[in-house]
């Protein structure tokens, strides 16, 4: 049998955009396959600039925004590409979770590449792809797997293991080879609500006594950002709806649950009703059967949540359940106090219609340095001053501290460490000889010292 390796197509030193190839002899898994955040992707594409629809693969390699893999992409995703088709040499693509950055190239993955993901992340995608025209992940072999249970490829096992996100339904992985356990840690943290998931899977992965481990490093390096926890969220939005007696608005990213969550209970609390889009009403109902009974709030099972109908042009079947009996901006217009509006950046229009009092209150519940659904600090801001909005700053990061992601190196003691979704990797060198700062397109041996040997 050959070597085991471990390949990086993507994440190296840039946020988002993880793509880790693992091959044992003939076997070949994929983990992740999405865009990057970081600037290199941004010098080309921004905005409504976008590849084409009828030939991205060709315009997302033109600039290396793509790793070059026979084997991988779907036929009509090639077109015109100088990338030939070839059938898949790629045995098995593992998502560790529905953001962007890791599943949202899925739709240029040859169909008959098994997709593995949780049930829950399969039902994500599909409300995603339902509310947002825009997103698409293209008809795949889908293979749900269960927690903490095995799955072969070959001669690879993985096991895919919860851990706490600001997304539900993320997984880490253990990958098992022929030369040892890859641990991979996905995006995860260690102070949300589930933090109890996120420490069972370093302890397995403590266990396994890991040959390499790849992890994440979004807040390794300079950090602005407060270390709060969900319930540090909480307390804070609970000080600010209680000292309003105006419209308080909140914009936080529309599948992070838990901070949906810690919203409206903060607003029924304070006898307040949260009003949400139709797109973040119909996730919320989508993916409440898989949480227990009453947990998720949903429009018409849960009192104080209701839906808000913004001015448009058309609109979309799947919306319409949620539009019957929607509230307006003439509705909190006159009664602002009663309600707390939770919408998303790209609503801002709204405010001109809203009109809400000067002083009142916007929570902004999202990552300040970067995020894949937020807009420009300094636009956000020209608006606030415009309507005289008071700003508040409130979110718990999705991601574990830099202190956090050093003191899992040393507990985990792997043979190598690999840095990715990270723009400071070197950040991971005081833990120790074993940390390696990958480069793209690179073998690595899995527990060998340096590449190719």
């Amino acid at each position: 049998m050959g070597r085991a390796t471990i390949t990086f197509l993507g994440g190296v030193r840039e946020i988002g955009g993880n793509k880790l190839l693992i091959q044992d002899g003939p076997d070949r898994v994929l983990f992740d396959f999405g865009p990057s955040f970081s600037k290199r992707m941004q010098e080309y594409y921004v905005d409504y600039l976008q590849p084409r629809s009828a030939s991205p693969v060709q315009d997302l390699l033109e600039f290396n925004l793509l790793p070059r893999v026979e084997g991988l992409y779907a036929r009509e995703a090639l077109a015109d590409s100088d990338l030939a088709y070839r059938a898949p040499e790629v045995h098995g693509l593992f998502i560790s979770h529905a953001h962007a950055d890791h599943a949202g190239y899925l739709r240029l993955v040859d169909p008959e590449i098994p997709v593995h993901v949780g049930a829950g992340t399969r039902r994500l995608l599909e409300a995603i792809e339902t509310s947002s025209p825009s997103m698409k992940y293209g008809d795949h072999a889908w293979s749900v797997f269960a927690d903490r249970t095995p799955v072969k490829v070959g001669g690879i096992e993985v096991v895919p293991y919860p851990v706490d996100h600001s997304i539900p339904f993320a997984y880490g992985f253990l990958v098992r080879t022929s030369e040892g356990t890859v641990v991979y840690t996905g995006d995860f943290r260690e102070h949300g609500p589930r933090a109890a998931d996120t420490h069972a899977f370093l302890e397995a992965a403590r266990h396994d006594e890991p040959a390499a481990l790849v992890i994440e490093g979004t807040r390794a390096g300079p950090d602005p950002r407060r270390d709060l926890s969900e319930d540090g969220v909480r307390t804070g939005v609970d000080r600010i709806l209680e000292r309003s007696d105006h419209l308080a608005l909140a914009c936080t990213y529309p599948r992070d649950v838990d901070r949906l969550r810690t919203l409206y209970e903060a607003a029924r609390a304070v006898d307040r009703e949260m009003v949400v889009s139709p797109r973040t009403a119909h996730l919320l109902e989508q993916i409440a059967p898989l949480f227990p009974s009453g947990s998720i709030p949903t429009v018409g099972a849960s009192p104080g949540l209701a839906v808000y109908a913004r001015k448009r042009r058309r609109t979309y079947r799947w919306e319409d359940p949620y539009l019957a009996g929607a509230i307006g901006p003439g509705g909190l217009r006159g009664q602002g106090s009663r309600y707390l509006l939770a919408l998303d950046l790209m609503h801002f229009p709204e405010l001109i219609d809203l009109r809400p009092p000067r002083g009142s209150p916007f929570i902004h519940s999202m990552s300040e340095p970067f995020s894949e659904d937020d807009v420009d600090d300094a636009v956000l801001h020209n608006w606030l001053e415009h309507f005289g909005l008071a700003f508040h700053q409130m979110h718990a990061s999705g991601h574990a501290s830099g202190p956090q992601l050093l003191e899992i190196v040393r507990s985990l003691s792997p043979q190598r460490v690999y840095p990715v979704h990270t723009e400071h990797p070197d950040a991971f060198e005081p833990a120790g000889a074993g940390v390696r700062l990958p480069e793209l397109a690179t073998p690595y041996r899995i527990g060998a010292r340096g590449p190719n040997d």
